[in-house]
């Protein structure tokens, strides 16, 4: 982060959570975001040339790298409005759905569950690195903070474009950051790569998904601009300075789906793979998400800052739509629906004692909060 950027008068921040298939939900916001600052600046204005950082995790991340990378003309890889497209067509090929009837499909996803992972990452692998090539963390158009999670020593792993180009060992291959922070478990094998620098030191990742670590990366990204403040021997960043846009996937809450009455007999197979569901998988993904947004919301609330922090998050999932994995064309497409309607509802911020998300009186739809917030990133840009 140069030191231009850590004066400025405002710094602002993208975020987006994993979800798996759920990235459609805020790849569906960004479309409209981006739409809107097309109106204000031009067809040519991109997300990338707005946010000085760009946080993803898992799905987040693979959104948030074709948001960044750059293509030929270095300019951003994709528009936002081509992201769900990209969604639609490869979904099912990287969970290719089961054949058959219901009960012989949950019987046979349940033997390879026990097994392995449930989808082999093959085809990932291969489109990642078809897309990508050789690119690396450091040529991202803007910053990125993208989390994994290293089994091997237990800690998270945060790439980011402002360590790769510090360090030739942390500027990994954009398709390996990828794979690995979308390395679900149980769903996608662990990811294995080497870093090698110029002098022939060489670096191993023993990865899976960056949601283990932070699967709303909300924080991580504010953090990383604390770091560069502190480099900089700046005080951390006034939160007035800030505009952060935080995108959730989607959740199950409204649903409640899991009971003490009915967990209280499960085993260790149950906490995995109940019903089609993975209780754990959800549950961990959930409080991270959610222990995110308690704190960011009461860092903002406390200085009065508000309007500077918008975390858009549907909690009223249910059945099909809250899974990682059901790429079948009908809930795909269900997913782009509950994105548009989205923009609709009423702005709302969690309660803390329950983990739902309640109106804000007098605070518009979320359509209209994105159109205020477009118009003050594209004046901040334009202040640059």
């Amino acid at each position: 982060m140069s030191t231009d950027l850590v004066k400025r008068k405002m710094v602002t921040v993208l975020s987006i959570d994993g979800g798996g298939i759920r990235g459609i939900i805020p790849s569906t916001i960004l479309a409209f975001l981006e739409s809107k600052l097309q109106q204000l600046d031009g067809p040519d204005a991109r997300i990338a040339d707005y946010f000085d950082i760009i946080a993803g995790t898992s799905t987040g991340g693979l959104v948030t790298t074709m948001l960044t990378a750059p293509n030929k003309d270095n300019r951003p890889m994709y528009e936002a409005k081509d992201i769900n497209k990209f969604y639609l067509d490869q979904s099912p090929k990287i969970f290719p759905q089961s054949s058959g009837n219901n009960l012989l499909r949950s019987i046979k996803s349940m033997v390879d569950e026990v097994k392995g992972p449930k989808y082999d990452g093959k085809y990932l692998r291969t489109l990642t690195h078809g897309l990508l090539g050789e690119l690396t963390l450091k040529q991202t158009l803007t910053n990125v903070v993208i989390p994994a999670f290293d089994i091997k020593y237990l800690q998270p792993v945060v790439f980011s474009t402002i360590d790769a180009k510090e360090s030739s060992l942390k500027n990994a291959k954009l398709s390996d950051v990828c794979v690995s922070t979308s390395a679900a478990p149980t769903f996608l094998p662990a990811h294995y790569f080497e870093v090698k620098d110029d002098v022939g030191r060489t670096r191993t990742f023993n990865l899976v998904d960056g949601g283990v670590a932070a699967n709303n990366p909300t924080m991580m990204a504010i953090s990383h601009i604390n770091r560069e403040m502190l480099k900089h021997n700046s005080d951390p960043i006034d939160v007035t300075r800030l505009q952060v846009l935080s995108l959730g996937t989607g959740a199950a809450k409204l649903e409640e789906k899991y009971s003490a009455a009915i967990a209280s007999k499960w085993g260790l197979i149950n906490w995995l793979f109940h019903n089609g569901s993975t209780p754990l998988v959800d549950m961990f993904a959930d409080a991270s998400s959610d222990m995110v947004d308690f704190h960011v919301s009461t860092l903002f609330q406390c200085l009065q800052a508000n309007d500077n922090y918008l975390r858009i998050q549907d909690d009223s999932l249910t059945g099909d739509e809250a899974s990682l994995d059901i790429a079948t064309e009908k809930n795909l497409r269900r997913l782009v629906e509950i994105g548009n309607a989205l923009l609709k509802k009423p702005v709302s911020r969690v309660q803390l004692d329950t983990g739902k998300y309640e109106q804000c009186v007098g605070e518009g739809t979320y359509e209209d909060a994105l159109i205020k917030f477009a118009k003050t990133i594209s004046e901040g840009r334009k202040l640059r």
